[in-house]
């Protein structure tokens, strides 16, 4: 395998991920609605407060990174 080859490959994925990531925006503004109400004035951000929104994130990532390495682009 050279390592042009291999380079190629990686800058290929890197280029299509935030496409794959774009597929995440309702969790991702789920996520950020859940830790703006946290953080206004008068909230109380802690520890696991918006783990539920940030797991749901998380999950969309790794999916959207599987489907990324999957399909080797």
């Amino acid at each position: 395998m050279s390592v042009n080859g291999a380079v190629g490959r990686v800058r290929s994925r890197l280029r299509a991920f935030p496409e794959r990531l774009a597929a995440c925006g309702a969790e991702a503004a789920a996520y950020g609605r859940c830790v703006q109400a946290s953080t206004a004035p008068g909230g109380s951000l802690s520890k696991d407060l918006c783990a539920r929104e940030f797991e749901a994130l998380r999950s969309c990532f790794a999916a959207a990174a599987k489907k990324t390495l999957e399909r080797g682009c």
